[in-house]
This record gives C-alpha cells, structure tokens and sequence, in this order.
C-alpha cells in the first residue's frame, strides 16, 4: 500500500493486489480525509508506467467528483510525483553500491553475486522481477543484464 499525497485536502491511497490471471492496483481517493471514489487498473504480467501505480493514479484523476483544477493537478502529480525524485536518488546510490560488486570480486560469478543482492535488496519492492531461469544464464549473460538494469538506474530510466 502508497499513499500520495497531492495537497492538503485530497490524497490518494494505492494498492496492489493478486487476482486470478495476474494482478490489479487499486486507488482510493480520499478528500479532507473522507472516501470519495475509487479506480483499477488490471495486469496479466507487468505493467509499463514510469513507477508503481502511474496508471491507476491517471486513471482516478478522471473522477467526477474532482474539479477541473483538481483533476489537472491530479494528472500533473501523476506525471512527476515528488516521490520520483527520492526514486531517483536513491537508484543513484543502489546502482553506485551495486558497482563495487566489479571491486570485491574476486571473478565473474562473485561480482555477479554482489551486484544480484544489492539489486534485490534495492528494488525487489520496487518491481524487480529475476527470471526463474536465471541461475541457468552463464555468468557473461548475467552481466550483461546486470550491469544494463545498473546502467537504467544511473541514467534515471
């Protein structure tokens, strides 16, 4: 569960939930506190928004019981959340961590290692999806893909 919070008076609070054929967010709008409407977005496999919730964060700013100058900041929250700068820092600092992994090990499969857990530990909350095939990847696959994910986090994708 996220909460956003727009202004003073009109929050919206999100959450993620497993369904049958895959997964749906949910957004609450609250005003001065008090439940005023609610949308979903469903998912079959992942989404493709900027961050978690984006869509359904749209989606809401559409409600009739905004004003238009609601709705507007709505949708410009939407599209730049200030969260995203706190995301952007803090992807700077886990891609930096996830560099040393190059320092500490000792070979391929070392580094690999430390660069996977500083990933998980950094942004499996965030979505960070490993594949179930990957303890099968050999280790030059592996870096590619690790160190593409950590190329994504600096260039603040």
């Amino acid at each position: 569960m996220k909460s956003f919070r727009i202004n003073d008076y009109i929050e919206i609070v999100c959450e993620s939930q497993r369904t049958r054929y895959g997964f749906r967010h949910l957004a609450t709008l609250l005003i001065n506190g008090i439940e005023r409407d609610t949308a979903k977005c469903t998912y079959q496999n992942r989404t493709w928004e900027s961050y978690e919730f984006q869509s359904v964060l749209r989606k809401i700013a559409d409600s009739d019981v905004l004003t238009e100058d609601e709705r507007k900041l709505v949708k410009d929250f939407a599209e730049n959340p200030k969260e995203d700068r706190e995301d952007s820092e803090l992807d700077e600092v886990i891609s930096h961590i996830a560099r040393l992994g190059d320092v500490f090990g000792q070979n391929k499969k070392e580094s690999n290692d430390w660069k996977l857990r500083i990933l998980k530990a950094g942004l499996e909350q965030r979505g960070l999806d490993i594949p179930e095939y990957w303890d099968r990847l050999s280790e030059d696959e592996k870096t590619k893909r690790l160190d593409a994910v950590i190329s994504l986090l600096e260039d603040g994708k």
